[in-house]
């Protein structure tokens, strides 16, 4: 059902998320200051090519007060508005029975997007 689920999420927006995301990351990258913000763009990209299956949580190193100053930062930078547009599709696709299981894939994804760091992306 992952599968199924990762490829119907593929053809209808899946890609076009994923490549704004890898776009965004390459772009921070290019920057030496943006690198950290560039990984973690990243890190949401891959995320968002294959939502299904996958789930996020707490690092268990933790982040410290590093990881929540990046959060901060992240926050201000860009991450409200990524998270706000994730809500948006997420209440979009929850119109509809069938988008059901999109939302809670793009309410997965508005809460990493608004705190991706020390969090790390796991198999379920």
């Amino acid at each position: 059902m992952r599968i199924l689920g990762n490829i119907i999420w593929l053809l209808f927006g899946g890609i076009a998320i994923a490549l704004e995301y890898f776009v965004a990351s390459f772009l921070l990258i290019i920057s030496i200051i943006g690198i950290p913000f560039g990984l973690q763009t990243m890190k949401l990209g891959v995320l968002a090519l294959w939502p299904f299956g996958k789930t996020t949580q707490m690092k268990p190193t933790g982040g410290g007060c590093l990881s929540t100053v990046m959060n901060l930062i992240w926050i201000l930078i860009g991450g409200i508005w990524i998270s706000l547009t994730h809500l948006a599709f997420g209440i979009i696709f929850a119109i509809t029975i069938i988008g059901i299981p999109f939302a809670k894939q793009h309410f997965k994804l508005a809460g990493l997007a608004l705190t991706p760091f020390g969090r790390e992306v796991v198999s379920k």
